[in-house]
């Protein structure tokens, strides 16, 4: 506080006084600039907010921004569902991924409306779709900002392409696997040559791509319809996408291994797969958890199959925050094209804003790590060809459900034979 007027020298040394006091207490938090700001930012995997955080902070010195962030969404899933169920511990801002926000839209009165401030002048920065699933289904509440879409790409090890005879230039390595069943027919020519290694990381990377390309080509909704009643074992998009991970694993192709878990971080300091199918935020897990081991290594070609996507997420700003003008303003300026343009040229969060997206700083971005890929260009393309795919509020309980179950099968813990099987049980039962 300080005084802007001079009405003699008791009122000054009042005013001083004041605002000694109030500096010493560390500030109400009201937003009158009495004091420090601090603002906790709730997120998983790669959000590309680092550098954001910086510039806001620069801009806003009464606040300071402390990031908590874990590895995998299957970590913080059950952290963020207590926080939210007791009202207390969540971030004042806090990421949704796809599949866990129709869960949170069913609990839309834990979160602030964000049309209460001024939402609804942001519409015509985010693609309609993206727009559209952050809004409450009765189109009152603006539940969550969208950040990145996740179009899909494959990364690929170059350097154990070449060891196995295949091509190594991205171009003609996109033309190896126009189909699934190519990149499977190609990953058995490398394992061949290459037998201490895997051609892919795990199986659940290869479900999550075609169960959205499938239902995205299809019905327009995966393990749960429009409805949100259980179809897992009735859609044909789902089954056919489970064939497709099953035979990598009857296969022996895949090191069975889960992204972002501990092992898989591991693995990428180490040649331990040659393949990744990656959404573009992926890239910057790649990146942080290979380090130098893997620069220059890695590069990113089509992914099998042509377009779709997987992940992407959404800022939310729950009720239980003591700074709610603050923590809405900051989920404003991360969830912008501005901040969707940074996020993108540090993370490779492929953005859900048109304006960031034909910003040349992604349009014509390339990824010195991934061996100059233009990787604005890649997902570019594949950001145009996406088709969102409706999810249930249990659709990540069931996901990881029958994920288990096919890296069961490569443990041998369960029969292929028995694989669908036991999926359906698993699903039905995560999904009561």
């Amino acid at each position: 506080m300080r005084a802007t007027m001079r009405r003699g020298l008791s009122t000054a040394m009042a005013a001083v006084l004041v605002g000694v006091l109030a500096a010493a207490c560390g500030g109400d938090g009201d937003g009158s600039g009495s004091g420090p700001v601090e603002l906790t930012v709730d997120v998983f995997g790669e959000f590309g907010y680092d550098q954001l955080y910086k510039q806001y902070e620069a801009s806003h010195p009464n606040v300071k921004i402390r990031q908590r962030k874990v590895s995998t969404l299957d970590d913080y899933k059950p952290r963020l569902q207590q926080w939210i169920a007791t009202n207390s511990g969540a971030g004042d801002v806090v990421g949704l991924e796809e599949g866990i926000l129709p869960t949170y839209m069913q609990q839309k009165g834990k979160f602030l409306n964000l049309f209460d401030y001024g939402g609804r002048s942001l519409q015509q920065n985010f693609l309609p779709w993206k727009w559209q699933m952050g809004v409450s289904p009765d189109g009152e509440q603006l539940v969550g900002l969208g950040t990145d879409i996740g179009p899909l790409g494959m990364c690929y090890r170059k350097d154990l392409f070449k060891k196995a005879g295949l091509p190594t230039a991205r171009e003609e390595v996109s033309k190896l696997w126009p189909t699934w069943d190519d990149f499977l027919s190609t990953g058995q020519r490398y394992q061949e040559k290459q037998p201490r290694t895997r051609w892919l990381d795990g199986p659940t990377a290869v479900l999550r791509a075609t169960v959205l390309q499938n239902a995205g080509a299809g019905p327009g909704y995966s393990f749960f319809d429009k409805d949100d009643e259980l179809v897992f074992d009735t859609n044909p998009a789902v089954r056919t996408a489970f064939d497709t991970a099953l035979k990598f694993e009857r296969s022996g192709l895949t090191s069975d291994m889960s992204i972002f878990t501990p092992p898989w971080q591991t693995a990428l300091k180490r040649d331990t797969f040659a393949t990744v199918p990656c959404p573009s935020w992926m890239l910057g897990g790649i990146e942080e958890f290979s380090g130098d081991y893997g620069k220059g290594k890695w590069d990113v070609a089509t992914v099998p199959g042509g377009g779709g996507y997987w992940g992407g997420s959404w800022l939310a700003v729950p009720k239980q925050t003591k700074h709610p003008k603050e923590a809405a303003e900051l989920a404003t300026f991360l969830s912008g094209p501005q901040g969707q343009t940074g996020a993108f040229k540090d993370k490779n969060t492929f953005p859900s804003s048109p304006q960031a997206a034909q910003d040349p700083a992604v349009a014509g971005h390339k990824s010195a790590y991934f061996s100059d890929a233009p990787t604005g260009k890649i997902f570019g393309e594949m950001a145009a060809q996406v088709k969102p795919v409706h999810l249930g509020p249990k659709n990540e309980d069931v996901r990881q459900a029958v994920e288990n179950v096919l890296i069961a099968v490569g443990q041998g813990k369960v029969k292929p034979d028995e694989a669908w099987t036991k999926a359906v049980e698993a699903a039905r039962k995560s999904a009561r």
